[in-house]
């Protein structure tokens, strides 16, 4: 039914406009109490075999709502309701900002993919922080919050930058995610070299150490899948070296080519994040990379490419203890995250292993010499 509705309605609207229409439903149906009841109980089952322990925190099952989606933490119940187990809400930045001109959102429609180059258009972290202070949960849910650098300021000022989003967030944060890795604000993905990452995380860290003294507020850090496995590696040993809690791979990628793309030219060339399918073989790829490299000692977030359970499942098997989708979720609607958490439990189930934990980065290991 979505997907006849998908071509009749939202394939013909604005890709952006289609979102904010989409959103503007799933925020009404969450204020509605006997509605969002229902909703949940259709689509947000729980399954026991399902219950992961991820970065000190207990939570329904692995698989949650990428960054991207709610960029300013308005739908947190909404996508609870419809049966993420967490929610990355942002990216937020210190200062509020437009992002970049529209049109800057494509669907690559053959592809089941998305180029954008939103530019982290949101509130800014004053305005998130407020209304994450003030929010009323009505479903318990895990929420990241997702920080950036802001556009305008320099390069060498970013640190500083990072610290005002995390003085104002970490009290407000089940967990922090430091985002170097966007491809749409000029300079942030020099940020991922060690030489710079080193000192930005560290001083994120101190700052939600000084901001939130009654708990460890755990911090991770996301990363770009056309890092070379070089620096793939580099970014897995400065994690260890620092005691990061975490790392998300990967982010969406600047490249086109090799990907098989069959979506029009003028389409492709779009400047922008591509996101979905194609992005699916590299970011399983940099996550066996990054397993391989840390083993069990940090958390590893898979994302990029998660259409259904079983690409959900190879990047548990893969090292992923949380997994995270975003694009699918626009061409399969809302029982998407009730489909993928079904087929979960029935492979876990079907599988040698008596637990989730126990799957985590099994066929990495036995590929391992």
């Amino acid at each position: 039914m979505y997907k006849l509705f998908f071509n009749l309605v939202f394939k013909r609207m604005d890709p952006e406009q289609a979102h904010y229409l989409a959103f503007r439903w799933i925020r009404l149906a969450a204020r509605v109490p006997v509605l969002r009841t229902f909703i949940a109980a259709v689509l947000a089952p729980r399954y026991k075999s399902l219950r992961t322990e991820a970065l000190g925190l207990r939570m329904h099952g692995p698989f949650g709502l990428a960054a991207g989606f709610d960029k300013n933490a308005v739908a947190v119940d909404g996508m609870a309701m419809l049966g993420f187990s967490h929610v990355e809400i942002g990216t937020v930045t210190a200062q509020p900002q437009p992002g970049n001109p529209k049109k800057r959102l494509f669907r690559l429609v053959a592809d089941r993919a998305l180029i954008n180059r939103m530019g982290f258009n949101n509130e800014g972290s004053a305005a998130v922080a407020e209304r994450l202070a003030t929010r009323n949960p009505v479903f318990r849910t895990t929420v990241g919050v997702n920080i950036g650098k802001t556009k305008v300021v320099p390069e060498a000022e970013a640190v500083g930058d990072y610290v005002t989003s995390t003085e104002r967030l970490a009290t407000h944060a089940d967990y922090l995610v430091v985002n170097v890795s966007s491809p749409n604000t000029p300079g942030l993905r020099n940020l991922q070299a060690t030489e710079s990452l080193r000192p930005l995380l560290t001083a994120v860290r101190e700052a939600a150490d000084r901001t939130v003294t009654d708990r460890r507020v755990p911090l991770l850090v996301k990363i770009a899948p056309d890092l070379a496995d070089e620096d793939i590696d580099a970014v897995a040993d400065l994690a260890v070296e620092l005691a990061l809690d975490g790392v998300i791979a990967t982010n969406t990628t600047i490249a086109r080519d090799g990907l098989g793309l069959k979506s029009e030219a003028a389409l492709v060339k779009e400047t922008g994040g591509l996101s979905g399918a194609p992005v699916k073989e590299r970011s399983l790829a940099v996550l066996r990379r990054l397993y391989g490299r840390v083993g069990g000692g940090i958390t590893l977030v898979g994302v990029g490419g998660i259409e259904n359970a079983e690409d959900a499942w190879q990047r548990i098997l893969a090292g992923a203890t949380l997994v995270q989708g975003y694009s699918a979720f626009v061409y399969e609607g809302p029982f998407w995250a009730r489909a993928v958490n079904k087929g979960l439990a029935a492979r876990l189930q079907a599988s040698p292993y008596a637990t989730l934990a126990e799957a985590v980065g099994a066929e990495t290991r036995k590929a391992t010499p």
